[in-house]
């Protein structure tokens, strides 16, 4: 019995686009390879370049190997901590991706060189997506982590941030931000979340009550 030829079409989608996977796969290479050169900032500098002004594909690419990068050696990228601060509101979702992933990341690493870049932050965060919001807040977070003196500055932001959120990224925000502030600031985040309580579904009112060690008000039961 012969075995029938694939037709054209067939032959085509075998040869179509890699897959998000095998994409992935090229650039852990490609990350892994940098990695592995006794000098590895020119590349990363190239990678941050095309990321930003780059035709779309290869700017995805580019910010899939600075992903990569970021997860092991997060210290490499932080000269590239501009470019981040501007990538978070891009309109390619996986700039947007790697540089919420950086920006967190570099404030632990270098808190003052991100906090050069607050002002760019703080004026993405309203227009940002919700991974670009998500970023920001960890990147606030990390930021009043690092010092109290950032404080004063980004509690109003931390307040819009907490004041817009549905209940399940509330209660995520919550873990991150009331930890990190101290003082006063962390009395009126708190005084916030707590004011939301009523306003969101029970589930994540009630895990977050649980969280701050507080009941459910009668009414809301």
């Amino acid at each position: 019995m012969t075995t029938k030829k694939k037709s054209t079409k067939e032959e085509a989608a075998t040869d179509a686009k890699p897959t998000k996977k095998a994409a992935s796969g090229g650039a852990a290479a490609a990350a892994q390879k940098i990695l592995a050169d006794e000098s590895p900032q020119s590349k990363i500098a190239e990678h941050g370049e095309t990321m930003m002004e780059g035709p779309r594909t290869a700017a995805t690419q580019s910010a899939r190997v600075l992903s990569e990068i970021i997860a092991e050696k997060p210290e490499l990228v932080v000269p590239l901590v501009a470019k981040f601060a501007k990538g978070i509101s891009s309109s390619n979702k996986r700039v947007v991706q790697t540089s919420s992933e950086a920006l967190p990341a570099i404030a632990r690493i270098a808190p003052a060189r991100v906090a050069r870049q607050l002002d760019v932050l703080k004026g993405s965060f309203e227009e940002a997506s919700d991974v670009g919001k998500d970023g920001l807040v960890k990147t606030f977070a990390a930021l009043c982590t690092a010092s109290v003196a950032y404080q004063k500055r980004l509690e109003p932001v931390l307040t819009l941030a907490l004041n817009g959120a549905d209940g399940k990224t509330l209660f995520a925000w919550s873990q991150i931000v009331l930890p990190a502030l101290k003082g006063e600031p962390h009395a009126r985040a708190r005084a916030v979340v707590e004011g939301r309580l009523d306003l969101i579904p029970r589930t994540y009112a009630q895990q977050i009550a649980d969280f701050l060690g507080i009941k459910l008000r009668l009414r809301y039961r």
